[in-house]
């Protein structure tokens, strides 16, 4: 072991899921805005910029411990490869930082994708970004996917021609909370940005040739907005036609700014089965756009809406109607079963007969003792520990 393992850089608090194998670097600390009510994270911190030379020492000490780690998998006669044998070394190995063994594990699973923290990287100014981009991708000739969070208010102060000169130095995908396309829901939750900043940020990235990921928050209507929630979203997005469409159902922990409305009684949450209804209307209403819809988060109860329009549009409907469709006995087993990480389809029900018998026997138990309060008071702690 070298003093290379002594080297260190920042990572910030979060990520996509689907950014969870990447490397993970940070070019700002926390969020710009933090205002929102349903966000959990970065509140109670400050917002700050990094400075270029800071982020270059970061990307350095990165590409300094993946060489140190390619130098000791040829050690342990693994020819440069990060294998099974070199892996499990260094997490068994008292010595190496988290960050060490973060580089490791990317380098392990052969992502070739990289993640650039906090939440609104676009902020910075665009000759830095395109400085710490250049100077990315000269360290790591190996990253074929560089990504990044944004917000459309930020986005949409840039020109076409800044973003493009931003894609050409290497980001090649943005993640938008858009939340919602309804202009009373944006005000309500704080959101900062209108629908029409919405759909004017999604076509400025698209025209400078970035993929463009928005995300949706079902349950962010409550039950006294989910009809305009879920039909001016699908509006805006239809005049976006992003990349991706990654679906977030809402959760609101009592840490969650919310939260005070929910206890206050001017804010009321959906049911699963009203969720389901919302989530319904909302994929029936997108049309005309060709984004690939994904659930892809635990706290999500249908992992199985995902697809591309419009070819699967009509599948996606069918499995919300599939869990409409349900008794109410196979409704509940399979909200526990999917918050419990069991199931993953509503076909998992009759084809895993185990798992079925003995979720129903834990639902008997929690209505013997609490009744459908209990069930429900069960399902909501097991779905908010993933937030």
């Amino acid at each position: 072991m070298t003093d290379e393992n002594n080297l260190d850089f920042e990572q910030g608090p979060i990520r996509p899921p689907n950014e969870a194998r990447s490397l993970l670097l940070r070019l700002t600390r926390n969020c710009p805005w933090n205002r929102c009510l349903f966000c959990p994270v970065y509140k109670h911190r400050k917002f700050s910029l990094r400075s270029v030379e800071e982020i270059k020492q970061d990307i350095s000490a990165a590409r300094s411990m993946a060489d140190e780690i390619k130098s000791l998998s040829r050690k342990l006669g693994g020819g440069g490869a990060v294998n099974d044998q070199v892996i499990t070394h260094i997490f068994n190995t008292a010595g190496y930082n988290d960050n060490f063994r973060s580089i490791a594990a990317w380098l392990y699973y052969k992502t070739e994708a990289c993640f650039l923290q906090d939440a609104d990287n676009l902020i910075m100014k665009t000759d830095d970004l395109v400085e710490v981009l250049r100077f990315l991708r000269e360290q790591f000739p190996e990253i074929t996917r560089v990504t990044t969070y944004s917000r459309s208010r930020t986005v949409v102060r840039k020109s076409v021609a800044s973003l493009v000169r931003i894609r050409e130095a290497g980001l090649d995908r943005v993640h938008i909370g858009l939340e919602t396309g309804c202009d009373a829901l944006l005000k309500l939750m704080k959101k900062g940005v209108s629908a029409a900043q919405h759909i004017e940020a999604g076509r400025k990235l698209l025209e400078a040739g970035m993929q463009l990921s928005e995300y949706v928050m079902p349950g962010l209507g409550g039950r006294q907005m989910w009809r305009e929630h879920a039909v001016d979203t699908a509006r805006v997005l239809n005049q976006i036609n992003p990349h991706f469409i990654r679906l977030r159902s809402l959760r609101v922990p009592q840490r969650v700014p919310l939260y005070e409305k929910i206890a206050d009684g001017t804010f009321t949450m959906q049911t699963d089965d009203m969720l389901a209804a919302e989530i319904k209307l909302f994929v029936e209403s997108l049309e005309g756009i060709t984004s690939v819809i994904t659930s892809d988060h635990i706290m999500n109860l249908l992992e199985e809406v995902s697809g591309k329009m419009p070819a699967d549009q009509p599948r996606m409907l069918a499995v919300v109607q599939a869990y409409l469709d349900l008794p109410d006995t196979d409704r509940l087993i399979y909200r526990m079963g999917r918050r419990g990480g069991a199931y993953r389809s509503t076909d998992d029900l009759k084809t895993d007969p185990a798992t079925y018998r003995k979720i129903k026997s834990l639902l008997t138990e929690l209505e013997a003792e609490g009744g459908q309060q209990g069930v429900e008071k069960f399902i909501t702690e097991m779905v908010d520990r993933y937030i």
